[in-house]
């Protein structure tokens, strides 16, 4: 997806980062923030990502914003291994919102 080769609907980009809709959302608004850089997993992630990581953040930020979900709440999440849900080995973070989230786990 980060290359360009599978074609995707992106809503919104930034040098480091892309956001997509989740195709099996569980929120009104779920999406992923995916990074261009190819991490694995947060197992990954080294101190030279620290502006990967800054990226991801504020396009969430970002996103939030555009999703209308930036002043009631969201969460944000990062899935790590099997275990956790992961399905794509690629480090990428959720943004769930527009209703109320219980807890996880």
């Amino acid at each position: 997806m980060a290359s360009g080769e599978m074609a995707i609907d992106k809503v919104l980009e930034n040098d480091q980062a892309f956001a997509i809709r989740d195709i099996n959302p569980r929120a009104p608004h779920h999406l992923l923030i995916i990074t261009k850089t190819h991490i694995a997993d947060a197992r990954g992630i080294e101190f030279s990502h620290a502006d990967v990581l800054g990226s991801v953040f504020a396009l969430a930020r970002d996103v939030a914003r555009i999703e209308g979900v930036f002043e009631s709440g969201y969460r944000l999440a990062f899935n790590v291994g099997d275990a956790a849900g992961m399905t794509i080995p690629h480090l990428h973070m959720h943004l769930l919102g527009g209703r109320k989230l219980g807890p996880e786990g």
